[in-house]
């Protein structure tokens, strides 16, 4: 597997905002699966509608830091070296708030994951405009 980093710069001043987006189930929801649940530190994410093509999967909650970071892991995936971390971090020359996305893929993969986030990226900016 490897592991990849972006980094994107978000149109937000409040903290609270980005981290109920990034961190609770109904922000996640808004940008990063059509549906996310949460039953303790497990995440249920779901994809298209139970009547078409439909795809679920589920993550369990590594670390999560107030205001910082969010850390999961799926659960169909072996080993515990890769997992997906959002992180909120301000840049220290433009004040903004950014958002720092690791994921790790194969290599064949690379390209869609990519694709995949620019894609949640643009559903995040036209769900709650940051």
């Amino acid at each position: 597997m490897q592991k990849i980093s972006i980094d994107r710069e978000l149109n937000s001043t409040s903290a609270t905002i980005i981290w109920n987006m990034v961190s609770t189930p109904e922000g996640m929801t808004r940008w990063l699966a059509d549906s996310v649940t949460q039953n303790g530190d497990s995440l249920t994410f779901t994809w298209g509608s139970p009547y078409d093509h439909h795809e679920k999967r589920t993550a369990t909650i590594l670390q999560k830091k107030k205001n910082s970071s969010i850390r999961f892991a799926w659960d169909d995936e072996d080993g515990m070296d890769t997992f997906v971390e959002i992180k909120i971090d301000r840049s220290p020359l433009t004040g903004e708030f950014m958002l720092h996305i690791t994921d790790f893929t194969s290599p064949e993969d690379r390209e869609w994951l990519f694709d995949t986030w620019a894609h949640n990226f643009r559903r995040l900016r036209r769900s709650c405009g940051i």
